[in-house]
């Protein structure tokens, strides 16, 4: 039947880009790299170092992943085409509405996994450290830095990355002047990377008696998370530290004691802070943490003496360095300014579907097609 010759025609076409996926991503040293790494973990003595033998099965566990996941789009392709040549021989139009589903399903397989192809970057399989700063507006631009706080939230718990507070600084009456995330989870840098910058909203304020339409901005910082075995001589004497008590957002958990931890690199004028941790010493810990992979980001980029040489496109908090905006009114609209790459659900992008953005983002970037702002 015409029907299913064509979805079979579409579907054998894949086949080509389905052998490429296995080599792009280097299935056969994949397989080998496990084998090495279950070989470790039979070794005596694998416990003594437990934080190293959970790196290793953690490591040993994201790459049979990527095998399973190949697998089963290969056993997809052949589920499909067993019940396309099924529903011919039958003609049984009862089969293709299936047939087709199946189809869709494969293709959408296809380029996530073609996607995380493009993730080679040194720290691309890293955590993300996400850094939320309001822009110049006051109440208007403290609301805005909260709903994308909510939607990057949103985004990471929906792909089953761990999402994990890190400081919080209340806005004056509503929303947030700044925050620090840390999104755990296989490639969460690579992925997310794309976002950093300023972003703009256009909306009609619901802070403005008068139902005027208002702009406001505010920019996410995005840094790999640096695995403790690299390490960064920091020297005792640039860092001033300072203390101070815990505040959540909407004033959740309050901390009577002065727990909290700033900590300023005094050559750079970097600043970090944690207060996530119950005790000083633990979110002292984390801000180090922090303040090492801003530096790792420093000398990545020619050993740059400021911290905000590193921000590229982020520039000012202000109009004409967004990379992305958010129209409300007149119409709901989301355009990313480097890629071309818009939608009209506004309501769904808040609500954390970015992958359209961030794939394109991935292509462009690979291609070297990113238009400048």
């Amino acid at each position: 039947m015409l029907q299913f010759e064509e979805l079979k025609l579409e579907l054998e076409g894949l086949k080509p880009e389905i052998d490429d996926l296995a080599d792009a991503l280097g299935l056969k040293s994949i397989m080998s790299e496990i084998e090495q790494l279950e070989h470790r973990a039979a070794e005596p003595g694998f416990w003594d170092d437990m934080e190293k033998s959970q790196k290793i099965l953690q490591r040993t566990s994201n790459l049979k992943t990527k095998v399973e996941e190949f697998e089963k789009l290969k056993n997809s392709y052949d589920d499909t085409l067993t019940l396309i040549e099924l529903g011919n021989e039958e003609e049984d139009l009862s089969l293709l509405e299936e047939a087709q589903n199946e189809l869709e399903a494969i293709k959408k397989k296809l380029e996530k996994q073609r996607l995380k192809t493009l993730l080679t970057g040194e720290y691309d399989k890293n955590n993300a450290i996400l850094t939320f700063h309001a822009g110049s507006g006051g109440t208007e631009a403290q609301d805005w830095a909260q709903m994308l706080y909510r939607m990057y939230t949103r985004w990471a718990v929906a792909h089953d990355f761990k999402v994990k507070e890190v400081d919080y600084l209340d806005g004056d009456e509503a929303g947030l002047k700044s925050a620090v995330l840390l999104i755990e989870g296989e490639n969460a840098y690579g992925y997310l990377k794309s976002e950093a910058g300023v972003h703009r909203l256009v909306r009609v304020s619901p802070f403005d008696s008068a139902g005027r339409r208002h702009t406001s901005f505010s920019s996410l910082e995005v840094m790999p998370e640096i695995d403790d075995d690299i390490k960064i001589d920091i020297a005792p004497e640039d860092i001033k530290m300072d203390v101070y008590r815990a505040s959540g957002a909407g004033g959740q958990k309050v901390n009577k004691t002065s727990s909290a931890v700033r900590l300023t690199h005094i050559p750079t004028g970097i600043v970090v802070a944690s207060q996530v941790e119950r005790s000083q010493f633990q979110n002292r810990d984390v801000a180090m943490k922090m303040l090492m992979s801003k530096l790792m980001e420093i000398k990545e980029r020619e050993h740059l003496e400021k911290i905000e040489d590193i921000k590229g496109v982020q520039k000012e908090i202000t109009w004409g360095s967004q990379i992305r905006s958010y129209v409300f009114m007149p119409y709901t609209l989301v355009k990313d300014h480097r890629t071309g790459f818009e939608t009209g659900n506004i309501n769904a992008v808040m609500d954390g579907e970015l992958d359209g953005f961030i794939n394109a983002y991935l292509k462009a970037a690979s291609q070297g097609e990113l238009q400048n702002n």
